[in-house]
């Protein structure tokens, strides 16, 4: 045990996983400061929802406040749907229920939809005291004291006991801190993604696996398709005359999003300059053949929201020096999005964060300790994701007919066997 201390922290990006942390620290009377590059609120949109898992859940229920953990409560969908693996014809390998998957009746231990415009809304309320925005780091200095100093692009400097970097996969903080990690490389395979409206005339034409569940679709051959249901959040974002006009930042329809995905190599040198439209015609283009609802699925997609999404991954961090400076999330673990996990890691390394930070300002713990501690934690579980994703990113654009017919016929006998059919459904329910 060592004296409580009246402990400072100073947060580099508000992002999920920074914004999250604020609330923990502050929640425990740690004084705590978010500072981020962007201006407005709309600077943070992306176009599609999350899926928070347990970890997740378990995080912002252990870090905000009662009122703004029911107003996560208030806003998100529950994601009640099935998972589903089926072939390119969407015949069924194995497909779990969603009860199977998500059994518990405790709020914190559930899967929830949510668009990260109204995550980020959530985690935003009240914080107007913690958030600074207009703040573009760019790099920080140990002072004598023991303590951090940020140093920012308008000349202003702020200092802490402590500074964290979650400033995302381009991280300034881990550029400093830990130069000569790699950052993300490019996996190899690309994806292509968009989103099919469910209110539209052709949407009640569409199987209900492709309306109410999740779906691993791995045909014979070439590439990879991802479907996902997404249900409106049950609160809209307030209107905002500086917000885009488009579907793509819609968070009041229900949708089903689907990713495509293969080796690099096997698309046009010039993929990225393709519109909407174009992106569209070339997967359609790739999955000749393959089911008709499937196809209608692709086809049926609002051109604004197709892209093309490049995956990259982190290069594994072995331990460094603990100090004063540490990071969270994409900003030392960056992962593809092929296991859906992201935003959930960076969740689970705020709310350890919290408990090891507030564990100091009590006396229970050292600084340098706790923070060593938290790091050993977060590069196990962090880089366990990393290779996760980065090992279904590779699955994806495999070609291989033998290794795709043997996991086609692992997954039938899961089906067949109801002692694995638990365990895998467990494993997606942790």
């Amino acid at each position: 045990m060592t004296s409580p201390r009246q402990l400072s922290v100073m947060i580099i990006g508000g992002g999920i996983g920074g914004l999250c942390l604020a609330h923990g620290l502050r929640r425990a009377g740690v004084d705590v400061t978010v500072h981020e590059r962007t201006t407005a609120r709309t600077d943070w949109l992306q176009g599609y929802r999350i899926h928070i898992n347990p970890h997740g859940s378990r995080a912002l229920h252990d870090c905000l406040d009662p009122a703004a953990w029911q107003a996560f409560l208030g806003t998100v969908s529950d994601a009640g749907g099935g998972l589903g693996f089926a072939t390119e014809q969407l015949a069924d390998l194995l497909r779990l229920r969603g009860e199977e998957i998500a059994d518990s009746a405790e709020p914190a231990a559930r899967h929830y939809g949510v668009s990260r415009l109204s995550l980020r809304e959530v985690l935003l309320s009240g914080m107007d005291d913690v958030v600074r925005l207009g703040q573009d780091f760019e790099r920080y200095e140990l002072l004598p004291d023991g303590r951090v100093m940020a140093c920012f692009a308008d000349g202003t400097t702020a200092a802490a006991d402590v500074l964290i970097g979650a400033d995302g996969a381009n991280s300034r903080v881990r550029a400093q801190l830990l130069p000569h990690a790699a950052g993300r490389v490019d996996t190899g395979v690309t994806g292509i993604a968009g989103k099919h409206r469910l209110d539209g005339p052709l949407a009640a034409s569409l199987p209900a696996a492709l309306t109410d569940d999740t779906n691993i679709v791995i045909p014979a051959g070439e590439g990879f398709l991802f479907t996902a249901v997404w249900k409106h959040d049950r609160r809209a974002v307030a209107a905002d005359p500086a917000m885009p006009a488009g579907f793509l930042l819609d968070n009041t329809a229900d949708y089903t999003f689907w990713a495509y995905a293969d080796a690099t190599a096997r698309f046009p040198a010039d993929v990225d300059a393709l519109a909407g439209q174009q992106l569209t015609a070339l997967v359609l283009e790739r999955t000749r053949g393959w089911s008709p609802a499937l196809r209608q699925l692709i086809e049926g997609s609002d051109p604004s929201t197709v892209n093309v999404v490049r995956m990259r991954s982190a290069v594994p961090v072995g331990p460094w020096p603990t100090g004063v400076v540490t990071l969270l999330g994409d900003a030392i673990h960056s992962m593809t999005p092929m296991a859906g996990v992201g935003a959930n890691t960076a969740l689970r390394d705020a709310d350890l964060l919290r408990r090891q930070l507030t564990a100091v300002s009590r006396g229970e713990q050292q600084l340098v300790p706790a923070l060593a501690d938290y790091e050993r934690q977060m590069l196990d579980y962090g880089f366990a994701a990393v290779r996760e994703s980065a090992r279904n990113t590779r699955q994806a654009g495999s070609a291989s007919r033998m290794g795709r017919a043997a996991f086609r016929g692992v997954l039938r006998a899961v089906a067949a066997v109801p002692a694995l059919r638990r365990r895998m459904a467990a494993s997606i329910g942790g």
